[in-house]
């Protein structure tokens, strides 16, 4: 016998799927911290480089690479980009939408 698994379709956003609160400030403050990642990792930084560069302590970085962001505020990673070369740009436009959104976007 075959068990038959059910797939539904997720929303784009998982911590709305999982009904958690602030669902689209949570997403944004995983891209955000994505992206953080990526250009350690592109720039080749070590943890303790980019603490320094980024002006924290290397156990705060390593929370930050592993997605543990409860003590990060969206404020502060994005003067993360800035101390890592990046230019940040906040636009606020309309969208007609069930679900109005943060959209982290970068260049």
């Amino acid at each position: 016998m075959v068990e038959r698994i059910k797939i539904e379709k997720g929303s784009g956003n998982v911590f709305r799927d999982l009904n958690l609160p602030d669902a689209e400030g949570l997403l944004a403050k995983a891209e955000l911290a994505a992206q953080i990642g990526a250009i350690v990792a592109r720039k080749g930084l070590t943890q303790v480089q980019a603490a320094r560069l980024l002006g924290i302590d290397q156990p705060k970085v390593s929370a930050l690479m592993h997605g543990r962001l409860s003590g990060f505020s969206t404020d502060r990673l994005l003067r993360f980009l800035n101390a890592l070369g990046r230019e940040v740009r906040i636009v606020v436009g309309a969208r007609a939408a069930k679900h109005p959104r943060i959209r982290v976007m970068c260049a």
